[in-house]
């Protein structure tokens, strides 16, 4: 873990308690990604990103990986090593945010009028 992995761990452990409903794990595999935290109550992961987050190609490469976890039925919340070292109040609201806001259902197969 990086160092504002382990400061936004710390935090969510902190100002996120599991008897609010949340329970966050770290590093855990969701199909063929390893995400950095996940809600799987909330079905919201969040990546903390450092500046190799910005050259092109792997912003590229971050979008097919959101993409995927999408198809899964999961939100990604990304935010940046920069704004959790310097303004995890900030980053706590936009997380507590996402938390309070329903995760769309898929369309149940097959549904529709007879």
């Amino acid at each position: 873990m990086t160092e504002a992995e382990r400061r936004l761990w710390q935090a969510l452990r902190r100002e996120l308690p599991e008897t609010q409903g949340t329970h966050f794990r770290r590093q855990m595999a969701i199909g063929r990604y390893v995400v950095d935290f996940v809600c799987l109550g909330a079905r919201l992961i969040i990546e903390v990103d450092g500046a190799v987050h910005d050259d092109l190609d792997q912003r590229q490469r971050d979008a097919e990986r959101d993409a995927d976890l999408r198809g899964e039925n999961f939100r990604v919340l990304r935010v940046t090593n920069k704004d959790v070292m310097l303004d995890m109040p900030s980053v706590l609201r936009r997380i507590a945010m996402a938390l309070a806001t329903p995760t769309p259902n898929p369309s149940p197969q097959g549904g529709g009028e007879l």
